[in-house]
Parts: structure tokens; C-alpha cells; sequence
């Protein structure tokens, strides 16, 4: 039972009450909020602070929403000199506020979302974009299900004398590899203590990480989260531990990066989104009731998860770097096609017992904001549903033979003006977080274009 119930995000006081109890030793919390490009806004408070969190929220400005990469103002969302830069209220996530692992002096954090002062959504907020989806799936008898998949590297801190990034050294011994480890389990061992406490973090903070991999690049990782039947709770949970593993790193004298393309010959890092509808009942309707006959649900999700592509490649690929990304046989798809058990494919059907089915999305990179991300995706999946959408012939063999269709985006200028035009998009997102979205995008692109970079020096300093 919540005992505020003038707080719309469902926070209870009780549970402050009950953990403030059961943690004497913290002195102050991170309150996290998400913006669009998904980096963590918010404040440091003192332990006495937090119950007034529970009964009143926390005012914040709402130009924290309308920020671009950088942390400065884009004006054309709306959000800053049009609205005064007027506070609104930001409230706890209910079931969000956990202890920080190997924090010195003790913190805990909670995640926060914010509101309008009459209690009403503020729909900048990216979880609010996602939150409408799955309330939009609910009343149609849908509940997705889902988990993403954390793609990253960590290097040295300090960059080598070619100015190029370096693996970092093993932990464990300071050895140093320069090798593409896949799957190698003694490559892994070097890092051993950095993982074992990145397990220990997510342990306490209610999160279940799974299995870590050695990836196909030098000094890149990938670590699973337990698939949730609360598409929310997966999002949360990938904010959650992108932030534990670049707190963990910093504490091992190592960075984490999830930047989507770090290395120019390397595979990029992707965050693949694995999904699957339930009924009421939790049955997943995606399963086909005779193996070998897909499912017409699944292929009506496929259908619709094609058709909606390219106007959401900009929230799969938001950045400059994001599109260094996609390259032939680089592990991420070039085209929109779909196949069973094939990596080379953007939307994967992975093989297994049929109770299990599901889509593994795959364009998306790590970069890529999750609520952002999933909107889209169940967005995609409703418009599939909903116009019987056929996804067409699979793919079996080489994905990346494939053309991808002529109007999906080939560079960030096109996804920014194909996602600002888009009537799709606008629904996925909702107006207002597309407005403000697209804004901060057109915002840093024109912030990229006009910078010099090192390249032109070099191709055009001495010979033009």
C-alpha cells in the first residue's frame, strides 16, 4: 500500500522509512534522472533529506531535460527561456532506492522521474515515452517482457603515445593483451576482481547480472541481465548497471566505455533488446503451437519491426560516433531483415525451446538511450499487430549481402531528418519527447559539423 498518495510515481513513504532503518551507515543518496541522450541528471542529497523526498518529491529545473550531450541548453526543445526555466517536481521510483556498493562514506541511490506541479507526466522524460507504450500494450492484453544485453570496453586511462586507445591492462596482474579474446575464459580472469565486484554492486542493488563474455574486439565485454516480465523494470535495470560498471571501473583505475564505435578497425559495442509478448496469464504469444510453424504473432511483430526501421534509426543510432558503427560484417546489421538463429540478420529469432520464443533486436548500439530504445521497439511491434503486417522471407546465410531498403537512413543527417518528420516516431515517443528529442539532435549535429576535426589537418593543411 502507498502511504503518499499524492505522489504519482507511486513511491511509498514506508519503504524510505523501512531502508533508512535498515541502513544506518548512509549518509546521502544519488537521485539519478535520465535525459534523452540517457546520461544521469540529478543531485547528492544528505540521509535527512531523503524522507521529504517521499512526501514532496524533489523540485528540479525542467531545462534538465532539454540538455544536449555537453550538458548545455538546447533552446529549440522548448524547455529552457519558453518555459522561464520554471522548476517541476521530480518523485522516486517506487522499489528504486538501493544501497551503493563500495561507496566510501556510505551512499544509497534512487531513480527518480519527473512530473508536472499538478502531479501530471512531464513527457520530456524518456521513461514517461516508454511508460505510455507499455500502458498503450496493457490495454490491448499485452505484456512484453524483455531483457537488453550490455556491450563495452575498458581501456587505460590514459591514451597510448600515438594518441590511440588502449586495452586496459588485466586487473588481476597488469598483463596486457592487444588480441581479440572471444570467448576466451583466461582472458576473463585478469579481470576477475572488477567483475566480482561489478556482481557484488548489482546484487545489491536488486539487479540479477548474468553471464560476462570476452567480446570480439580487444578489451571488450559483454554482461547479460535476467530477462524481466516488467519491460520497465529491464530498462531501469541497464541504467542501473551501465552506472555500476563505469563506477567500478573508475575504482580500478581502468574506463569503461560505451561510446557505440571507440576503435576504428574494432567492432563497435551494441545493446541488443531481447522481447517477447505475454497474455494476462504469462503465456508468451510468440510461441507457435507446432515447431517449424512461426508464430503469426511473432510474424506480425517482425512485419512491423521492419516497416518502422528506418524512421527509428535515429533512437538506435543517436549520436556522430553511432554511425561508424554499422560496417560489413562487424557484427552490426546493415539492413532491416530477420532470420532464425543468424547473427548477421537486425532482427534475430534465437533458436531454443519454443515456451522461450522471442526477438533479439540487434541494431541499437550502447550509446542508445534503453526507454528511448524499447519505445520504439514496442511501438513497432503495435503497428505490426495492428496492420497484420507481413515481415516477408527470412534471411539464411549472409545478412550483410542483403541492400538495406532505400529509405533507411545511411548517415545521422538523414535518421535526424527522417525521425523529425516522422508521424511514426511522434507516436512512439509521444510529441513531446519527440520535439525535444530531435531538437537536441539537430542541436549536436550542427555542433559536430562546424567542428575542425584532426583529419582535415591532416588531409588539407599543407596540400589544398
Amino acid at each position: 500500500m502507498n502511504d503518499n498518495a499524492d505522489c504519482p510515481s507511486g513511491a511509498d513513504v514506508a519503504e524510505a522509512e523501512a531502508f533508512l532503518a535498515a541502513h544506518p551507515e548512509i549518509e546521502a543518496f544519488d537521485l539519478v534522472l535520465i535525459d534523452s541522450n540517457g546520461i544521469a541528471r540529478g543531485k547528492i542529497i544528505r540521509r535527512h533529506e531523503l524522507m521529504s523526498l517521499y512526501t514532496s518529491g524533489r523540485h528540479m529545473p525542467v531545462s534538465i531535460l532539454g540538455l544536449d550531450i555537453c550538458g548545455e541548453d538546447v533552446d529549440e526543445t522548448g524547455l529552457i527561456w519558453g518555459q522561464g526555466d520554471e522548476d517541476l517536481r521530480a518523485w522516486p521510483l517506487r522499489g528504486s532506492l538501493v544501497p551503493l556498493h563500495g561507496t566510501n562514506p556510505p551512499r544509497g541511490e534512487v531513480q527518480m522521474s519527473l512530473y508536472l506541479l499538478d502531479g501530471r507526466t512531464m513527457d520530456s522524460d524518456p521513461r514517461h515515452a516508454l511508460r505510455r507504450q507499455v500502458d498503450a500494450m496493457a490495454a490491448e492484453g499485452l505484456y512484453p517482457a524483455a531483457a537488453f544485453e550490455l556491450e563495452f570496453f575498458l581501456f587505460d586511462n590514459e591514451r597510448g603515445a600515438d594518441g590511440a586507445l588502449r586495452p586496459a591492462r588485466a586487473v588481476l596482474d597488469g598483463r596486457r593483451s592487444d588480441k581479440t579474446e572471444v570467448y576466451s575464459v583466461d582472458h576473463l580472469h585478469g579481470m576477475e576482481p572488477l567483475f566480482s565486484e561489478i556482481y557484488a554492486a548489482t546484487a545489491k542493488a536488486g539487479i540479477t547480472a548474468e553471464t560476462v563474455i570476452s567480446e570480439y574486439a580487444p578489451g571488450q565485454y559483454e554482461m547479460t541481465l535476467h530477462y524481466r516480465r516488467d519491460v520497465m523494470q529491464a530498462a531501469d535495470d541497464l541504467v542501473r548497471l551501465k552506472r555500476i560498471v563505469r563506477m567500478t571501473a573508475r575504482r580500478f583505475g581502468v574506463t569503461a566505455c560505451f561510446m557505440s564505435k571507440p576503435v576504428e578497425s574494432c567492432a563497435g559495442s551494441g545493446m541488443h533488446f531481447h522481447v517477447s509478448l505475454q497474455d494476462k496469464d504469462g503465456a508468451n504469444l510468440f510461441t507457435e503451437a507446432v515447431e517449424g510453424e512461426w508464430n503469426e504473432t511473432l510474424l506480425h511483430a517482425l512485419g512491423g519491426l521492419r516497416a518502422t526501421m528506418a524512421e527509428g534509426m535515429l533512437v538506435f543510432a543517436p549520436h556522430a560516433n553511432s554511425w561508424r558503427r554499422f560496417a560489413n560484417q562487424s557484427y552490426a546489421p546493415v539492413s532491416d531483415s530477420w532470420g532464425v538463429n543468424n547473427r548477421s540478420v537486425a532482427l534475430r529469432v534465437p533458436a531454443g525451446a519454443m515456451a522461450a520464443r522471442r526477438i533479439e533486436h540487434r541494431p541499437s548500439g550502447v550509446d542508445a538511450n534503453p526507454y528511448l530504445v524499447a519505445a520504439t521497439i514496442l511501438a513497432g511491434i503495435r503497428h505490426g499487430l495492428a496492420h497484420r503486417i507481413d515481415p516477408g522471407p527470412q534471411t539464411t546465410g549472409n545478412g550483410y549481402d542483403e541492400a538495406p531498403p532505400a529509405d533507411m537512413p545511411a548517415d545521422w543527417r538523414t535518421a535526424i531528418e527522417r525521425a523529425t518528420a516522422s508521424d511514426f516516431l511522434k507516436e512512439a515517443l509521444g510529441a513531446e519527447m519527440h520535439r525535444t528529442f530531435t531538437a537536441v539532435k539537430a542541436s549536436e549535429y550542427a555542433r559536430v559539423a562546424r567542428t575542425v576535426p584532426e583529419l582535415d589537418y591532416d588531409l588539407y593543411l599543407h596540400t589544398v
